[in-house]
């Protein structure tokens, strides 16, 4: 079993994992060790002199600046190093690394996501630990305590990827929940939203009273990204999240006897589907929220006409900037937690520890390892994690009073055109490397990175601001429960365990995957009449599928996970 690699359907509220969640299939887990490389001839790998790196990264990145932003210029200053990134085609990464492998024609670095069980079954990446001992100091400070997490499985100690997830990283803020127009809860005196009939009272009453929008249009009570991959995010995580289970994938883990199963099996989760198909049926839920496409539902986003959508903020934020240029303000949305009912917490912060995850890989194939971990390294020193965050004191930001704050037209830009921000200045752009987590702090005082209350506020619109106000709130963070309410799951999230390529248990939940995406929204749009009907033909599907065998190997990856990470 692999440590690394993330489980699909994986979406945690916080992460500005952006992407970092996407994908919908599981890895391979064991792997052959492959040796590291020979140590290089004097004057190897400390050079500065020019050199093209070739990066292949399976999260597309549309902001990626090719280096011509001030801070890749930066980069190339300090390490002579140019990067030169190439994405997946159409947004396939699974086959990308594939046929990667079936060619072996291999770049210098890898950015794998969820396929690197693939690169180390074929022997592909090397072991890094060598190399950091003797080459990443800054790396192994950033690491820390969590050096053993990196760890491949408990029969394979190598390090084949290093994790771009920050370390340490506490929440500020929320970014999931149920999202909701700041106009409809101005308009009904900012009412109590904590239940999904809270919610859905709050969208009918508003609706009523707006049918249309100024152009005419019909307005829309609540739609839903569920036409491609992103059906996890929008419509099947909610179904635990708002029945008091933590983000773990599809899996759910029973927090006492760490047992695994499919989470759809939990008798609660019917109930919200359940919830669903009355919205459907009562004419609140889009109709088309099952077959359109992410760029239908982004733009019905950026219309203004969706009052309320269950997402990800880094999911609909393009969108919603859209809004923000045209001063639409109360058309943006309120996030908030909301369960089935009174009797469950929302329990999106339960903590996770360091969850060594997806990252970033050297391969056999690489002219120069040794510089190559320099080069990481750099990026993970105090000064090369200031300027991945925060970019270059006095054309980006300034300090006032020991504080580093952005310069007013860079503030204005992050808030309202994130994507334009890290195109144009490249900050938040080459997060390629070990990094420190939000909340952490450098020797002067500072947070490493630019999430932090006093950032978060600074971020917020005025009709934010309002709505917070209105509710005692001062981030939206402060709706949610807090970490402190929940123990430590000590194998992290269950997302980031992942199948042995071509196991049955793998095969399993492939099978598994497509009965979902067939009955799920089959279930939503049945009659009420046909709801019961419908689960019970997805129980069964799933039954057969031998949904218990993969549930009896889960739960042996995920006590096998507690065992490596407890150093036992």
């Amino acid at each position: 079993m692999s440590n690394n690699f993330r489980f699909a359907g994986g979406s945690p509220v916080r992460r500005r994992l952006s992407a970092l969640v996407l994908a919908a299939s599981l890895v391979a887990a064991a792997g052959c060790t492959n040796s590291g490389p020979s140590e290089p001839a004097e004057g190897e790998g400390g050079s500065t002199e020019p050199m093209t790196i070739r990066l292949v990264n399976g999260d597309v990145n549309p902001n990626w600046d090719d280096m011509q932003s001030d801070i890749g210029k930066v980069i190339q200053e300090k390490t002579g190093i140019t990067l030169k990134q190439e994405f997946p085609v159409g947004g396939n990464d699974t086959d990308l690394f594939s046929i990667m492998v079936a060619s072996g024609d291999y770049p210098d670095l890898v950015m794998p996501k969820g396929s690197a069980g693939k690169l180390v079954d074929a022997g592909a990446l090397i072991d890094l630990t060598e190399l950091i001992d003797k080459h990443g100091p800054n790396i192994k400070k950033v690491y820390g305590e969590y050096m053993n997490r990196l760890r491949w499985s408990n029969e394979d100690h190598s390090i084949y990827i290093l994790p771009v997830t920050g370390v340490n990283n506490k929440y500020f803020d929320a970014g999931g929940g149920f999202q909701i127009q700041h106009r409809v809860l101005k308009e009904l005196g900012y009412p109590k939203i904590e239940t999904v009939k809270d919610y859905e009272n709050a969208i009918r009453t508003y609706l009523k009273e707006h049918p249309t929008d100024a152009d005419g249009k019909p307005n829309i009570g609540m739609s839903l990204n569920a036409g491609e991959w992103q059906i996890l995010i929008s419509t099947t995580n909610p179904a635990f999240l708002t029945t008091g289970a933590p983000d773990d994938g599809e899996m759910y883990i029973d927090q006492k006897t760490y047992e695994a199963k499919l989470h759809y099996l939990r008798p609660e989760e019917k109930e919200y589907f359940r919830w669903l198909n009355h919205m459907y049926n009562t004419g609140l839920l889009d109709p088309e929220s099952f077959i359109q496409k992410y760029d239908q539902y982004k733009a019905k986003i950026a219309s203004g006409r969706v009052l309320g959508t269950i997402d990800q903020k880094w999911d609909y934020e393009q969108a919603e900037y859209v809004l923000k240029k045209e001063g639409k303000f109360d058309q943006t949305y309120a996030r908030l937690p909301v369960t089935l009912n009174e009797s469950y917490k929302d329990h999106s912060f339960q903590e996770t520890g360091y969850l060594a995850g997806w990252g970033i890989g050297i391969t056999k194939s690489a002219k120069d390892p040794v510089r190559l971990i320099k080069f990481l390294d750099y990026l993970a020193s105090d000064e090369g994690q200031v300027l991945l965050n925060w970019g270059i004191e006095g054309v980006h930001y300034k300090v006032e009073n020991g504080k580093r704050v952005f310069l007013p037209e860079y503030q204005e830009m992050k808030t309202n055109d994130k994507n334009g921000f890290k195109k144009k200045t490249g900050i938040e752009n080459y997060f390629i490397a070990p990094r420190y987590g939000d909340g952490v702090k450098d020797p002067s005082g500072n947070y490493y990175t630019t999430i932090f209350p006093e950032q978060v506020i600074s971020e917020y619109t005025e009709a934010d601001k309002e709505t917070l106000k209105a509710y005692g709130k001062t981030v939206y963070k402060d709706f949610w429960p807090s970490e402190d309410e929940f123990p430590m799951r000590p194998y992290g999230a269950a997302w980031s365990i992942s199948f042995e390529t071509g196991s049955e248990a793998n095969v399993i939940f492939e099978k598994t995957q497509d009965i979902m995406k067939k009955r799920v929204p089959e279930a939503i749009m049945a009659s009420p009449e046909q709801f019961d009907a419908v689960w019970d033909a997805f129980m069964q599907d799933l039954q057969k599928a031998k949904v218990d065998k993969l549930n009896e190997e889960y739960t042996k990856m995920v006590r096998d996970r507690i065992k490596l990470w407890s150093g036992e």
